[in-house]
């Protein structure tokens, strides 16, 4: 099958060919979130091959590679690069059924202009192609190739944001904009929580010894990430919680932290969910957006967290309850007028109408779509949950002012995803107008699709 990536990929009737060729291919990209290194984007990163550029922290090939039966020395271990693209040769004619499959095939395409399908047969001959264009490909070249207007990298709150302020004087033709990630000032109950705290002090310049100064010290880092042209925050909120807490509690849990006393369930849920909502007033008065991710359940098996460390490919979806605490945390930065705009995603399709309906209590203002329902994210950037995503919110939310996609990746070859996410896009609205539940209006069509595609997000961050 070797013309699978085509013109027509994913776009089954002659209205969602239409949609897609007039009114989304040819739009920029806005990558809102992304794990991205600036470095790499600063330095002009040119990869040492294939397997580097393809393979090398992509724990959603490693899973699935682990799962076909490869050992770990062909994943992360020591094995040549080549067998390790071997490897993955051997593995995608398996993945019926799996994104991956699309994605590898979407990006050989896109970057390289193959149109094959890989398999161990034309591994070899794939894999010297793709490397001499790697020879030439630069990151920089990938993100310009890729029509990419805006990225927006994940930036702990100690960083110094070094190679962002360097971008900003290239000549380049997109923006590289730093995101706030405070996860680790959330994170009181972990082992590494005050070895933070102590690198947060030594970059404020003053002693964090009480709640108060932690707040000042997330305020001065909220306000240099503003004059580097953040306009985003992220958080990862693996568990929802949120318990109301007076000023007095928060400052004797933070108290307990530092001394690395024990902290209950009940002192978590007062800790994490009042501080959310005090970075949610920070966020409202610089005008951001923030972002809540959640439902991850990470680092599932122990034995090889000790081994090879986080982000390997061994997390999962939680099954947490969300409403509460959602509704707690949007409800106390509502009540004071102080809620910014916010996009939240759960990992759990199961929370898509939880999320969707508790949102638009909160929606107003006199701002189009100020609570986004995130795109599906990490394991739903599929075609099945995606159109749930699609479904959900047109049911219970406002379809058209939906800020579309995202990469979430750390892989500068991940850009082809925003092409599969739009004729997925093109797709649906030309089904549910083919099955007469919407007016054949292309005037209207027209502006929903590349207004999700590309434009409510330009408008909706303000780049």
């Amino acid at each position: 099958m070797a013309n699978l990536i085509n013109e027509d990929f994913l776009l089954r009737s002659d209205l969602a060919k239409k949609l897609y060729e007039d009114y989304a291919s040819k739009l920029p990209i806005i990558d809102y979130h992304c794990h991205l290194d600036p470095k790499e984007i600063y330095e002009d990163l040119k990869f040492d091959d294939i397997t580097h550029a393809w393979l090398g922290g992509d724990h959603y090939k490693w899973r699935l590679m682990r799962a076909n039966g490869v050992t770990e020395d062909f994943i992360t271990g020591d094995q040549p690069s080549y067998k390790k693209f071997e490897k993955w040769s051997e593995t995608v004619p398996y993945l019926f059924g799996s994104p991956l499959f699309h994605w590898t095939h979407m990006e050989l395409n896109h970057f390289f202009g193959i149109n094959e399908i890989l398999s161990p047969k034309n591994a070899k001959e794939i894999y010297d192609k793709t490397n001499e264009t790697l020879k030439t490909l630069s990151a920089r070249q990938m993100i310009t190739n890729s029509k990419v207007e805006v990225i927006c990298t994940t930036d702990d709150p100690v960083d110094d944001l070094k190679y962002h302020f360097l971008l900003k004087e290239e000549d380049i033709s997109f923006k590289v904009l730093p995101s706030f990630r405070p996860d680790k000032a959330m994170n009181i109950e972990l082992s590494w929580f005050n070895d933070w705290v102590d690198q947060l002090a030594g970059v404020v310049g003053f002693e964090l010894n009480d709640y108060e100064s932690l707040k000042k010290a997330l305020r001065q880092r909220v306000e240099f990430f503003n004059e580097a042209g953040a306009k985003v925050s992220d958080h990862g909120l693996d568990v929802l919680l949120y318990a109301d807490a007076t000023e007095e509690e928060l400052a004797a849990i933070f108290a307990k932290g530092r001394k690395g006393e024990k902290i209950s369930d009940h002192e978590l849920a007062q800790y994490k969910g009042n501080l959310l909502v005090y970075l949610g007033t920070l966020y409202n008065e610089f005008g951001w957006v923030q972002q809540y991710h959640i439902g991850a359940l990470r680092n599932n098996s122990d034995r090889m967290l000790n081994e090879l460390g986080p982000d390997t490919g061994y997390d999962a979806i939680n099954d947490g309850l969300i409403a509460i605490p959602l509704r707690s945390i949007l409800n106390k930065l509502d009540s004071t007028d102080e809620l910014p705009k916010t996009i939240i995603y759960t990992l759990n399709p199961r929370d898509f109408e939880v999320a969707i309906t508790i949102m638009q209590a909160f929606q107003g203002g006199g701002i189009a779509g100020k609570m986004q329902f995130g795109t599906p994210w990490w394991f739903l950037d599929q075609r099945d949950d995606i159109e749930k995503q699609y479904r959900a919110l047109g049911n219970n939310g406002l379809f058209a002012k939906f800020i579309g996609m995202l990469t979430d990746s750390r892989s500068f070859l991940s850009y082809p995803r925003h092409d599969y996410f739009r004729r997925i896009l093109c797709n649906f609205v030309a089904d549910q107008v083919n099955e007469g539940l919407f007016p054949l209006d292309l005037e209207v069509l027209g502006k929903i699709i590349s207004d999700i595609t590309y434009y409510n997000a330009k408008n909706y961050f303000g780049f």
